[in-house]
């Protein structure tokens, strides 16, 4: 159940509430396997500490979550936080066809959502997604948790698919 009464706090999901570390040698290379990259994610691990930080987050606010992964990950990703008993939430994705950099995707749903609601803070692994929706007057949590290749950082930024 939705709450708007509530403040929101917005969690990314990969390298921030799911382990992608697993999946990330589908990004090395001069060619990138995203299909194979995005079916491999309903096996990913959760990181603990993102867990324990969303559901200490869900008995004030209520809980929305904002990935990169294209919309046809849907399915599957609400499968996974369900799996992972995670609290339910709005599930926030990009469009299949939007290839823009993380930062402004995320950036833009946020303002959307910020001007709907009150935004407690952001949690998310990519730092310059993390520095633009601090300069955006967002509060941020910084998921500095996970280990992120060099390949997902460059996916991250320059491909904007994560």
């Amino acid at each position: 159940m939705m709450d708007d009464a509530r403040p929101l706090a917005v969690f990314d999901l990969d390298g921030t509430l799911a382990d992608s570390g697993h999946r990330q040698h589908f990004l090395e290379g001069s060619r990138r396997d995203w299909s194979g990259f995005f079916a491999a994610a309903v096996d990913d691990p959760p990181l603990d500490e993102g867990v324990r930080l969303v559901l200490s987050s869900a008995e004030e606010c209520e809980i929305g979550y904002l990935t990169g992964r294209p919309e046809r990950c849907r399915r599957d990703t609400v499968a996974w936080l369900k799996e992972q008993g995670l609290p339910e939430g709005r599930v926030y994705m990009r469009r299949n066809d939007d290839r823009r950099p993380a930062r402004h995707t995320k950036l833009e749903i946020l303002k959307r959502l910020g001007r709907e609601r009150d935004v407690r803070m952001l949690v998310d692994d990519d730092e310059l997604v993390c520095d633009a929706a601090e300069q955006a007057g967002f509060a941020v949590v910084r998921a500095r948790w996970a280990v992120t290749s060099p390949s997902m950082r460059d996916a991250q930024e320059r491909e904007g698919r994560t």
